[in-house]
C-alpha cells in the first residue's frame, strides 16, 4: 500500500506477474491512512486476506534518492494469502 498525490492505493504484489497486472484498490483522495478494517475489506474484494499473525510494516523513502529536500513517500506492506490459500 502506498500514497501518491494524496491517494492511497493498495495492491497485491504477485510473483511472476507483470506489475501492470497486480490486483489493486484505489481508496480515492484521503487525508488519513485507511484503517486496518478498510484495508481488509479492500483485500477481500481483491480475493485476498491477511496471513495469520501478519502485521503491517511501514517504510518511508525519498522520491528523489540522495536529496534530503525531496518529498517523503510512505510504503506499507503485509503478508497476505489468496482466499484459496496461496501465499503472496
Amino acid at each position: 500500500m502506498s500514497i501518491r498525490d494524496g491517494r492511497w492505493c493498495l495492491y497485491v504484489a504477485l510473483m511472476r506477474v507483470r506489475v501492470s497486472q497486480w490486483p489493486e484498490h484505489d481508496f480515492g483522495p484521503a487525508v488519513q491512512v485507511p484503517t486496518v478494517a478498510e484495508r481488509s475489506r479492500a483485500l477481500i474484494a481483491l480475493g485476498f486476506v491477511f496471513t495469520e499473525g501478519a502485521e503491517w510494516e511501514w517504510t518511508e523513502y525519498s522520491e528523489t534518492p540522495d536529496d534530503d529536500t525531496s518529498p517523503v513517500r510512505l510504503l506499507a506492506s503485509v503478508q497476505v494469502r489468496s482466499l484459496d490459500g496461496a501465499v503472496s
